[in-house]
């Protein structure tokens, strides 16, 4: 099966963290779904929601109105949603979107004979992580999870939430291109002209041996989102800010 296209004038959006407490995003859905911002091919690239955990129901209720402008916005568009570590199992929720589970990442497209990885980034982080990782979308784990926030009245989702408001998104990383580095040897992926990630929130690109490693922004940090430009003599991606005044 020959891989899939990404679209010249494609939207990607990583890290909006979208949450009743921080909805800059929920006003960029409205924004293409008015045409103020005009796409064919939406890409999220996983934790576009703060918590949204697909088997947990009290964790989107209170995102209604993200699940349903984007559930909207594919009747229309073409959605492709990465998961992440913070919105997962998410299959049910968007039945007319291309959810890409973390364990089919990275997403292979073709773009004016290149080959594009996309990916959310939290792979090749360690066995500690891996552990924790399989925990959390363990379908046992879950459901036990959800009798005991049921049980106790909503303390679980509660407490994180709390946690989530308290978090800091928009930290720099050192030593950041070595720390990708590594990754990327652990990773061994071959035949790719161009990686993009997100999780990192570093909007940092630079060129490892025969790839280039593209970081994108935070979105929930400085309403950045990125276009794919349809030029062999450009960047594959133009960084664009949603709003101009300060956050």
């Amino acid at each position: 099966m020959s891989p899939k296209t990404l679209k010249a004038g494609a939207i990607l959006i990583a890290d909006a963290h979208c949450a009743p407490w921080r909805t800059s995003f929920i006003d960029f859905l409205l924004a293409i779904d008015s045409g103020f911002i005009a796409t064919a091919q939406l890409i999220l690239m996983g934790d576009v929601f703060d918590m949204l955990y697909g088997p947990i129901p009290r964790t989107y209720h209170y995102n209604t109105q993200g699940i349903d402008l984007l559930n909207r916005l594919s009747e229309k568009i073409q959605i492709i949603y990465l998961e992440g570590n913070h919105d997962f199992l998410l299959a049910d929720l968007f039945p007319k979107i291309e959810v890409v589970r973390r364990q089919h990442q990275p997403l292979i497209l073709e773009y004016e004979g290149k080959t594009v990885a996309l990916s959310h980034g939290d792979k090749a982080m360690g066995i500690g992580y891996e552990i924790y990782t399989a925990l959390i979308r363990s379908p046992l784990v879950l459901a036990v999870l959800r009798i005991i926030d049921t049980m106790g009245r909503g303390f679980i989702v509660s407490w994180l939430e709390r946690m989530m408001k308290r978090k800091h998104h928009c930290r720099p990383i050192n030593h950041f291109e070595a720390l990708i580095e590594a990754r990327l040897d652990e990773l061994k992926i071959a035949g790719l002209d161009v990686l993009i990630e997100g999780h990192f929130h570093q909007n940092r690109f630079f060129e490892s041996e025969n790839l280039q490693y593209i970081n994108l922004a935070a979105f929930a940090c400085n309403e950045r989102y990125f276009t794919v430009q349809s030029n062999h003599n450009m960047p594959l991606i133009c960084e664009s800010v949603f709003r101009k005044e300060p956050l």
